[in-house]
């Protein structure tokens, strides 16, 4: 379904616009190249996106399938739901999670880097099926697929897909939940909100290889990308930190809206004229001249072939003010 797009017509003159989608599932990247009013994104089937009230599924093979057969550049990280039942790889037959991997193939960018010669840009991945924390989650599927036994060895293999990065690449790494040292308290980009008193709920690991690759390296690193942590806090404490700029000038970026897509109401979408259309939210990273240049939270509303952008927030401008 291609839409058409009511607002803001402008071209679009920017080395690559990064689609983020992360929620408690998968996380994904969808990349466009230089390219001037290309908007069938905004109105992807509705199987794409999780529905009203909640995550992607888990192990939703058929989702990850969908993913899959789009037919633009991307890449894609499995989160913990995606091997919510699969403890370990089945050897009598292809489970759920074997079949993820092996539809997915290259554009599954769990400890390895996807390169795109023609932007200047690598995605680097970080550990799959995160659930975040001091614990690896699903050890046993690590040990087998990539020989995984504890953090310092994820990290050594974060670390080791960077290197060898051409060297005029910017590279972003996909995680599916961001790095420890980012705070603690509960509405922190990686705190917990669900326990008393908070605490850090980030991957060590991701945070270990990335303090490696900065000391040891000169790979450029402007934006790691993740998921996992809701923006909306638990036992209704308001709403998470979606973006913190490091001190190491890297731009932590969570897109874990959820829900993502919501039922058109009059509440809800300012321009629909009937309760069969949604309500989707994109957050949107704009790359000019290899910086990060625009970060934005999109809601639009798509009802039949037709698309509006309702809502634009900004998250972060190339000036270095974050919003949020």
């Amino acid at each position: 379904m291609i839409g058409t797009l009511k607002k803001m017509q402008t071209p679009f003159n920017f080395l690559s616009r990064i689609w983020c989608s992360s929620q408690a599932g998968s996380s994904f990247l969808f990349i466009q190249p230089m390219c001037a009013m290309i908007f069938h994104f905004w109105s992807l089937p509705s199987n794409i996106f999780p529905d009203p009230i909640g995550d992607f599924g888990n192990e939703n093979l058929e989702l990850v399938q969908d993913v899959a057969a789009l037919n633009f550049p991307k890449a894609v990280i499995l989160g913990n739901h995606d091997s919510w039942s699969t403890q370990q790889f089945s050897s009598k037959k292809k489970d759920r999670v074997q079949l993820q991997l092996e539809c997915l193939g290259q554009e599954h960018v769990g400890y390895k880097r996807l390169d795109f010669p023609l932007l200047k840009l690598s995605i680097v991945g970080g550990r799959p099926f995160s659930c975040g924390g001091q614990q690896i989650f699903r050890k046993r599927l690590l040990s087998a697929r990539y020989g995984i036994q504890d953090m310092e060895g994820s990290a050594k293999r974060i670390y080791e897909a960077a290197l060898g990065t051409p060297e005029d690449h910017l590279v972003i790494l996909l995680a599916h939940n961001g790095p420890t040292g980012l705070g603690s308290e509960l509405n922190d980009i990686c705190g917990k909100d669900w326990v008393f008193g908070g605490g850090d709920h980030g991957d060590p690991d991701l945070a270990q290889a990335i303090s490696h690759l900065k000391e040891t390296t000169n790979v450029s690193i402007p934006l790691l990308v993740f998921g996992h942590m809701h923006k909306e806090l638990a036992h209704g404490n308001g709403l998470r930190k979606m973006i913190v700029v490091g001190a190491d000038d890297i731009i932590y970026l969570n897109g874990a809206i959820v829900p993502r897509v919501k039922r058109s109401t009059n509440e809800t979408s300012l321009h629909a004229s009937n309760s069969d259309g949604t309500y989707r939210a994109f957050t949107l990273v704009e790359i000019l001249s290899g910086q990060v240049n625009k970060i934005s939270e999109s809601w639009v509303s798509v009802v039949g072939n037709e698309t509006t952008l309702e809502e634009e927030h900004i998250l972060f401008k190339s000036n270095g003010q974050s919003s949020c």
